[in-house]
């Protein structure tokens, strides 16, 4: 076994070219007044890695050009769809009327365990302010709220961990139920 060279790696890597005549997973995600421009640009980044089918950048949000999301999404910005809406409800109703399944990651009084997910693809993931978490009016719209169980004594993990951890979990779901691209 050896370690493989960033050459190596990047020629079995799409290009932003080829990138966009690939199919993306039927999953959206909500970013509804995240503060931190790095979690942003981690959110973009991992957004790529995973090939979702759109980021949506709302409110307080901030969206690129910025070179705080840009040190972090090393460049991811430019090969994930994205759009931003200053209203969070507004992007959020635009997904509903699309027939997307709505999903806070949230702790509410009716949150299960992110692995027992019900979900009917499209699906928008919602994320929340790093503090405030997602604003009550979409909390109230969301078709489902789910949770990433804790074991030690926080409530919850850094923003663009979690983030990273729940869309993995949902491609693997998309892919473990037969679905294909």
């Amino acid at each position: 076994m050896r370690k493989l060279t960033h050459e190596e790696i990047t020629e079995s890597r799409p290009t932003l070219e080829t990138l966009k005549d690939q199919q993306r997973f039927p999953i959206y995600s909500v970013l509804d007044n995240v503060r931190s421009m790095y979690n942003v640009g981690s959110v973009f980044r991992t957004s790529d890695a995973a090939r979702i089918e759109k980021l949506v950048l709302c409110g307080m949000t901030a969206y690129p050009p910025r070179k705080e999301i840009d040190k972090t999404a090393l460049g991811a910005v430019e090969s994930v769809p994205w759009e931003y809406y200053k209203d969070s409800v507004e992007a959020v109703t635009m997904l509903k009327d699309k027939g997307v399944q709505i999903i806070a990651v949230e702790h509410t009084s009716r949150s299960i365990d992110f692995r027992k997910a019900d979900v009917q693809y499209p699906i928008a993931l919602v994320f929340g302010h790093e503090v405030l978490g997602v604003k009550d009016e979409i909390v109230e719209m969301a078709d489902l709220s789910v949770e990433i169980p804790m074991y030690g004594m926080k409530q919850s993990l850094n923003l663009a961990v979690s983030y990273g951890i729940a869309v993995y979990q949902f491609v693997h779901h998309y892919l473990d139920n037969n679905f294909s691209l």
